[in-house]
């Protein structure tokens, strides 16, 4: 199995036992070793009282984008910690797109970086989640380095 073949199968396996993301309209654009590619378009009820996408539904995409970029190995990964810096607001009918990238994986532990972009290409948060990996994989595999 190469690993472009590991990383979808498992990005298969987590997105058919996903409810979250699927019910917020996100889509897997991409998957690979160590990186995802995620989109969700904002709905009138992602929007707070300034008429704009409520930060809560941002940081939901980029959570998931890291979750599917730290998860193609086929060892179960969590989430250990994270944060977001807001640039720029999400407008309503926009499709977001969530760009993670492993920036470093060492042992169990993971840093991946998260761009949010708008359609016009604006960065609408940078988003960076630490990762640790935890037992169990998410499909039979005898060795998952191979």
């Amino acid at each position: 199995m190469t690993p472009e073949d590991r990383a979808q199968r498992c990005a298969d396996v987590m997105f058919a036992n996903d409810v979250a993301s699927p019910g917020l309209g996100m889509k897997i654009e991409s998957v690979g070793p160590g990186r995802a590619v995620m989109t969700m378009t904002v709905r009138p009820d992602m929007l707070n009282g300034h008429h704009i996408c409520h930060g809560g539904f941002i940081f939901t995409l980029a959570d998931s984008a890291f979750a599917f970029a730290c998860n193609t190995y086929n060892q179960n990964t969590v989430a250990q910690q994270n944060q977001i810096t807001y640039l720029a607001p999400g407008k309503e009918g926009e499709t977001l797109t969530a760009t993670a990238q492993e920036v470093s994986r060492t042992g169990r532990s993971g840093v991946y970086d998260v761009t949010v972009s708008g359609e016009d290409g604006r960065t609408v948060a940078l988003f960076r989640g630490l990762s640790r990996s935890v037992k169990g994989q998410h499909f039979p595999e005898e060795d998952p380095a191979t």
